[in-house]
């Protein structure tokens, strides 16, 4: 999937998957990561994401990463926030009141650059993505996060060929397929949301859920 097609949906508007208030699992799970305010939380494929104001909101430091400069400036105007610009060669960063979002492709981060973050917020990265990128997704990014991270991962679930994504169905024995053995996982809870999602039953999905897991990057 190229990032040709995200610039395209972002500037033809169909952003599905972005929300009009903060998650409510992000809203109802955050706390059992027990991640310490003033703590620095990645987000990756960020968008223009509430869950980010949220998440600031809770004391911490919030880095971002996103293909579409329009989103992370309506972000930032969205907040009536004038972030400072810097160019990196690898990223458009902008900086407002604790929030940091980076304009380019999430795989150019480093393990340097996320360092020292001790939290993740993943909603619409994961099932973002098709199956072999998932693979290197969670291969390449997820392995540069430091050990002992915590992560709240959040997926949907729906019946195989019901939908062509995206947003992908990815079932809990695939969330332990590409995770284990690095990461201990803890399934939080997993919610019918069939009945607020008209849009996937206008495509002929007859089941949907929405999953949050717990994650934690091992030591060693």
């Amino acid at each position: 999937m190229e990032p040709s097609y995200w610039h395209q949906r972002w500037a033809e508007g169909r952003t599905g998957w972005h929300q009009s208030e903060p998650n409510r699992l992000l809203e109802r799970h955050w706390a059992s990561l027990k991640v310490p305010p003033g703590s620095r939380v990645f987000v990756p494929l960020c968008g223009k994401s509430l869950d980010m104001a949220w998440l600031a909101a809770q004391g911490h430091e919030v880095l971002g990463v996103e293909l579409s400069r329009s989103a992370v400036e309506d972000f930032f105007a969205g907040r009536g926030l004038a972030p400072e610009v810097n160019e990196d060669g690898r990223f458009r960063r902008y900086r407002a009141q604790g929030i940091e979002l980076l304009v380019g492709d999430a795989f150019a981060l480093t393990a340097d650059d996320l360092a020292g973050c001790r939290a993740a917020y993943d909603r619409a990265a994961l099932i973002a993505l098709p199956p072999a990128l998932r693979e290197r997704y969670v291969r390449e990014l997820y392995a540069r996060l430091p050990a002992g991270c915590m992560t709240l991962l959040i997926t949907l679930e729906y019946p195989p060929g019901e939908k062509e994504g995206p947003p992908f169905s990815v079932d809990e024995a695939e969330v332990h397929r590409l995770f284990e053995p690095g990461w201990q996982i803890t399934l939080e809870q997993r919610v019918d949301i069939l009945d607020r999602e008209p849009s996937f039953r206008e495509e002929g999905v007859t089941r949907l859920h929405t999953t949050a897991y717990r994650l934690r990057k091992r030591l060693g």
